[in-house]
């Protein structure tokens, strides 16, 4: 049976330079002015040697990602507005550095129709092909009021 949502094994990749620009608009949106992201005379004498992009930056291109991929969704047609739930098992395990190219790549790995969620495996991987940040992304596909209407007939009917 196809998903009417998406199906396990979907994909999607956004791919982003990280520039100096991106790191520093993040921060004044946010107010995070860590010397981590801003200070480079403060990250010469680390471990990195440089400046690096916030981690919370990574988890906005996944987020770009799971656009993408609830876009191609509705491009069926479907009759939901889907939503985020958030996601779950973020982890940073790289740095990015200003000039990094990275490629999120958004997969679904769970398609549950009776609840309209999905969850997804988010990769983020830097040009390198290393592996620089992980996460689940958790989808809902949230009936608009005729959908609703139908699936709960639906539902009653079976």
């Amino acid at each position: 049976m196809r998903s009417i949502y998406s199906e396990i094994g979907d994909t999607v990749r956004f791919s982003k330079t990280v520039s100096e620009a991106d790191v520093y608009m993040y921060a004044g949106i946010t107010g995070d002015f860590s010397h981590n992201h801003i200070n480079e005379a403060f990250m010469s004498k680390s471990k990195y040697g440089r400046r690096i992009a916030h981690g919370a930056l990574l988890v906005g291109f996944m987020s770009t990602a799971s656009t993408l991929m609830m876009d191609r969704s509705l491009e069926k047609g479907i009759d939901f507005t889907p939503v985020s739930l958030g996601y779950d098992r973020v982890r940073f395990l790289a740095p990015v550095f200003f000039g990094d190219t990275v490629d999120v790549i958004y997969t679904v790995s769970e398609v549950d129709e009776a609840r309209g969620r999905t969850r997804a495996e988010v990769k983020v991987l830097n040009q390198d092909g290393v592996l620089v940040a992980v996460g689940e992304h958790l989808g809902k596909w949230v009936p608009n009021s005729e959908t609703k209407l139908a699936v709960e007939a639906a539902v009653e009917a079976s």
